[in-house]
């Protein structure tokens, strides 16, 4: 399979995506590249003799075997720098990866909007972040974020309730649901949208992993906008990212005696696009401006009495499953057993600190 060899040469130490980049540009395979003598490797300009000598040592095909069978049984796929599906965005930059982890379809990445912000968010930075998602999506724009809980989580729920195409780019291997309490989310994103990785399989969410994915988000958007996000956060990470790729930034201004506003309102400061509308993002892409799809239908859910007793204490406000549990009269089982099929069901959503609400 064409495959291994991508994998096998992204796994020789020194092989890094410049690295890759060049030796492809080269050879125009990894076959070719894994088969070079030390003569034809030495004559790739901007290929030291340190990467020669570890070419020429390092044998990765049975690791790479054991990857792509790790990838074929989770589901996922290689989409490499020669797939028709690569997205475009994504080539433009400096050190591309040579292939992306995918479950899921890689729908119309070409015009995609990154939406991001704390992973702590308020119910109005929520609401905010599911209601830009959805109607960014109604005019045929991707959303493309983190998977991380707050306001990643609720862009790529407001982008799924159009049934629209959404990218999730994770810290970790694309087999590693993370955080837990968005495994419910993965498994959609999986079958309904897209999750990708530059990550080998079974890689944990460590905090280095993060700066890197941040460059992916930016780099497969034309633009990122930014919900709630305190000085130092993530989000700026991505911004800045944005910045150094040539992408829009824009942002949503918050609360001036919110931490999780400053972060945001200092980059409108510094120059980002006020967002108070959709508007104001698609005048951006002129190709998109006016341009809408159907609403998807919206199903029908039928309560049973206690499921209809739990939805009527739910607003688009968050409110604690304690006070739930209280006004309710239930049980905890029974509560939480309600809660989790309504999430199921796409009917509320679930914050950090088991707040719920409405979706």
């Amino acid at each position: 399979m064409d495959e291994i060899f991508w994998l096998a040469l992204k796994n020789v130490p020194q092989v890094g995506n410049v690295t890759f980049r060049r030796l492809l540009d080269h050879f125009e395979t990894p076959e070719r590249v894994l088969s070079a003598s030390e003569h034809e490797l030495a004559a790739v300009k901007g290929i030291f003799p340190a990467v020669v000598a570890s070419l020429l040592q390092h044998d990765g095909i049975s690791w790479a075997r054991n990857e792509w069978e790790c990838i074929k049984k989770d589901g996922g796929k290689l989409v490499t720098f020669h797939s028709a599906n690569y997205p475009m965005l994504l080539r433009h930059l400096p050190d591309p990866p040579p292939f992306l982890y995918v479950k899921g379809e890689l729908r119309n990445p070409e015009t995609a909007i990154a939406i991001v912000g704390s992973r702590r968010a308020s119910g109005y930075g929520i609401d905010t972040a599911r209601k830009m998602a959805r109607e960014l999506a109604r005019h045929g724009i991707t959303i493309v974020s983190g998977m991380a809980r707050g306001v990643d989580a609720a862009a790529h729920r407001g982008a799924l309730l159009e049934d629209a195409s959404t990218i999730g780019v994770l810290g970790c291997g694309i087999d590693i649901s993370y955080p837990r309490e968005n495994r419910t989310l993965f498994a959609e994103m999986a079958s309904k949208g897209a999750l990708v990785s530059e990550f080998p399989m079974g890689t944990l969410p460590l905090a280095e992993n993060f700066p890197r994915r941040n460059r992916i988000i930016s780099g497969l958007s034309r633009g990122v906008l930014v919900i709630e996000a305190a000085e130092g956060s993530g989000s700026l990470i991505t911004a800045q990212c944005a910045l150094e790729q040539g992408r829009d930034v824009y942002a949503i201004p918050g609360n001036i005696h919110s931490t999780n506003s400053r972060g945001t309102n200092r980059l409108i400061k510094q120059g980002a696009k006020l967002v108070e509308t959709v508007e104001d993002i698609l005048e951006e892409i002129p190709q998109h401006y006016g341009k809408t799809v159907p609403l998807a239908p919206v199903a029908k859910t039928t309560f049973s009495p206690q499921e209809a007793a739990v939805f009527s204490l739910l607003s688009t406000t968050s409110i604690h499953i304690d006070e739930i549990l209280t006004r309710s009269a239930l049980t905890a089982g029974e509560v939480s057993a309600i809660l989790l099929r309504l999430e199921l069901n796409g009917v509320i959503s679930q914050l950090p600190g088991k707040q719920f609400l409405l979706a």
